[in-house]
């Protein structure tokens, strides 16, 4: 298992040959790849800057990832979270999960994600045209989180 939190951008390929490397057993990978959009509720985004709280974010997606070790039959997860500031189209976050079967690498991936919006402690502000505004929780977010 591992947790980033980092300014950097990330090479999905090379995280997910990592994250299976030397495991036989792996039957499948899931992954979710979040990216910054250039729109938001209708309007313009320029970038953003997410904001985290150093060892209290890691300490919650390592929580997080652990849980869903414990929930569903995976063999290794993967989630990486970047900070600072960012431009439409970089990414953002990537969960990667391996399983010996693709069910539990949905499913798990799935999880992970839902939670991670919901408990990990991000902050982010988005640059519009008209300004900058921190971005509130979704209604959304929440329901998919309350379904596990």
């Amino acid at each position: 298992m591992s947790v980033r939190v980092q300014t950097a951008d990330f090479d999905v390929a090379r995280e997910i040959a990592a994250l299976r490397a030397g495991d036989t057993g792996v039957g499948a990978v899931a992954t979710f790849i979040g990216t910054v959009r250039d729109m938001n509720d209708s309007a313009r985004i320029d970038g953003m800057t997410l904001e985290h709280y150093p060892g209290m974010t890691e300490a919650a997606l390592a929580e997080i990832v652990a849980e869903a070790r414990a929930r569903f039959d995976i063999r290794d997860a993967l989630v990486i979270h970047r900070v600072g500031v960012l431009a439409p189209g970089d990414q953002i976050v990537l969960v990667a999960v391996t399983s010996a079967h693709r069910g539990m690498a949905f499913e798990a991936c799935r999880y992970v994600m839902d939670l991670l919006k919901t408990r990990a402690p991000f902050w982010k502000k988005e640059r519009t045209p008209s300004g900058e505004r921190w971005v509130e929780a979704r209604e959304s977010d929440e329901k998919a989180a309350q379904r596990w």
